[in-house]
């Protein structure tokens, strides 16, 4: 990787960084250096002192390949980019349930998790202790915006190694003029004499602790440019092809578990390969908002780790996405149920791959004949069967002599796959040139399809955000109707005598209720349902609000009885108040973001 040979910026002008402006996309920028001795250490970090130094050492763990996916040929310099998701455990957790019109959660430094891209090199040099050395630039951000990060990275991780801390510097101060974030819209965004033009994902689809205010929350979710509907969740730019191609027939199974939020151990060789796939996994859930803890980077230094390896046998494992390279995680997190093994190992790693990419290679506890099917993209082979039933009998744990794409889980998918989809994916062969353009094609096919399969899986809750507004004639000076309540069993018992509609009836086994049934019970469905009903709420409170502007007044209270006439004043002065008391709550909001 490398940074544009267009791209120049004035060493010589001291830079001039608006620290707020600059938090509103990136809390710090970091420079971190794998020392012999020491370990992991951050050289730089600006601005300097927003990190405490436990934040800085976790942050340094996690900033590095581990030593088993290292790139292990003896090429001068290697770069690759990741990400990791972190808790900071010094901030206060979100508060999955909160839900109303204040804007006292909008200070940006206030979400849960910190995220952190990183720009890694690795530089053979035998002049060096053990014949070389790395080191790490990263972009903290509370913000999941890989599509603005990455190629960020790409300018700043380069040029950080051409002029040292004075990169960090100017970047800072570029990102310090941009205007502030807006989900779920196609920004420009200028970097020295270049732009990044980036989507944004919506606001419904982006983590709760993100603390924005509903208002933000009700962009919708298909963002126009240059005419043409751009379909987008959170990581819509992740690779899904390029991820899961070993298991396309199997990404309708890994769906449905992130769906009811079962807990995933996603595994590849190296952290650019296990982050991708893990983004490409929380991205096929869209619209759904993924509230399960997702780790596309997770190492044993992470401090939930601890707790994760004392979970003992029988125990529920928490839902989370672990996405890791360390073939450790495979003994030490032994009670995970669902397994997956993703990607293709460097050039001359000590890891060695399976022959061929097609198969999909789901073994399960359950029989199902061979635990195999067959992709159309390769014909079957002799070498495939005996793979699968060496892997079938080894279990995840063959992953220690030799890399395979595989699913490793006893649960039985209600969704069947779409094999007219797949019918529709191109392959490209061996040529790198056309496959990268070829995935781009592919994985638009698989996101539009999936986006259409959670939406129509969602739809039956749709009458518990229906909207009102008045009735004509009527008057607009009462409190709006409430929505909708909402009884799980009901509902249940209502969706199994109507139906879930054709499309999911089309493409789902008739335990299809059981799906429902688990949704409700998983980690996703209260927090994306609680905000959704807040979304609706305060959209039906603004439509009545556009009512009563328009309405004449005179003319409304010439049809009323003075009772009405008395009624309807304590009714505006009541109105009125409220509409006060949220200006209040705003202002008080306002002042704290600049703050």
């Amino acid at each position: 990787m490398s940074r544009s040979p267009s791209f120049r910026v004035k060493t010589e002008v001291s830079p001039n960084v608006d620290s707020e402006s600059l938090k509103q996309w990136v809390i710090a920028f970091c420079a971190i250096r794998f020392d012999l001795e020491q370990g992991q250490l951050v050289e730089e970090c600006y601005p300097q002192g927003v990190l405490s130094h436990d934040q800085e050492l976790e942050i340094a763990y996690s900033s590095f390949p581990d030593s088993v996916s290292q790139h292990q040929n003896r090429s001068s310099i290697h770069d690759c980019i990741f990400f990791f998701r972190i808790c900071r455990q010094s901030f206060k957790p979100r508060i999955g349930n909160a839900i109303g019109s204040s804007h006292e959660g909008r200070k940006v430094d206030s979400s849960e998790y910190l995220y952190g891209y990183v720009f890694n090199r690795q530089r053979h040099d035998e002049r060096l202790k053990r014949g070389g050395e790395q080191k790490s630039v990263v972009i903290l951000s509370h913000c999941p915006y890989s599509s603005v990060f990455r190629p960020l990275l790409q300018i700043v991780g380069p040029l950080f190694f051409d002029i040292g801390k004075k990169a960090l510097e100017h970047i800072a101060a570029y990102v310090s003029k941009w205007p502030p974030p807006v989900p779920g819209q196609v920004m420009d965004l200028p970097i020295g004499n270049a732009t990044l033009k980036v989507s944004l994902p919506p606001a419904l689809s982006l983590p709760l602790e993100s603390g924005l205010p509903l208002e933000e929350s009700a962009v919708p979710f298909l963002a126009n440019n240059n005419n043409q509907s751009v379909l987008q969740g959170l990581f819509h730019d992740s690779d899904v092809f390029g991820s899961f191609r070993g298991l396309l027939l199997q990404l309708w199974l890994l769906w449905e578990l992130l769906l009811i939020g079962e807990p995933m151990l996603i595994i590849a060789p190296t952290p650019p390969q296990c982050c991708e796939a893990v983004a490409s996994l929380v991205s096929l859930v869209a619209p759904l908002l993924c509230s399960v803890d997702f780790r596309p980077y997770f190492t044993i230094h992470d401090p939930v780790f601890a707790r994760l390896n004392s979970i003992q046998e029988g125990e529920s494992f928490p839902p989370m996405i672990l996405g890791v390279t360390n073939l450790f995680f495979l003994k030490a997190l032994r009670n995970i149920p669902h397994i997956v093994s993703v990607g293709s190992p460097p050039p001359n790693s000590n890891r060695l791959p399976l022959s061929s990419r097609s198969s999909t290679g789901r073994v399960s506890g359950k029989p199902e004949g061979l635990g195999i099917q067959q992709l159309s993209l390769r014909k079957f082979s002799p070498s495939s069967l005996l793979n699968a039933v060496k892997m079938r009998r080894d279990g995840p744990l063959c992953l220690m002599t030799e890399h395979k794409e595989a699913i490793w889980s006893t649960y039985s998918a209600t969704t069947k796959p779409d094999t007219s989809i797949l019918n529709r994916l191109i392959d490209a062969g061996l040529s790198p040139r056309v496959e990268e353009s070829m995935s781009v094609v592919n994985n638009e096919i698989l996101r539009r399809h999936f986006i259409e399969l959670t939406t129509n899986f969602l739809a039956p809750f749709s009458p518990y955000f229906r909207t009102t507004m008045p009735l004509e004639g009527s008057s607009p000076y009462t409190d709006p109707p409430s929505l909708p309540p909402f009884d799980a069993n009901e509902f249940l018992a209502s969706l199994s005598a109507r139906g879930p509609g054709k499309f999911i009836l089309k493409r789902m086994k008739s335990n299809w209720l059981d799906l429902y049934r688990r949704f409700l019970n998983g980690p996703n469905f209260m927090p994306w349902f609680q905000r959704r009903r807040a979304v609706s709420v305060q959209e039906q409170e603004r439509l009545w609000r556009q009512a009563r502007i328009k309405t004449d007044i005179h003319q409304l209270i010439s049809k009323f009885s003075e009772v009405e006439i008395v009624d309807s004043f304590n009714v505006i002065e009541r109105l009125l108040l409220k509409e006060m008391q949220v200006l209040y709550y705003f202002s008080v909001g306002l002042v704290c973001f600049f703050q």
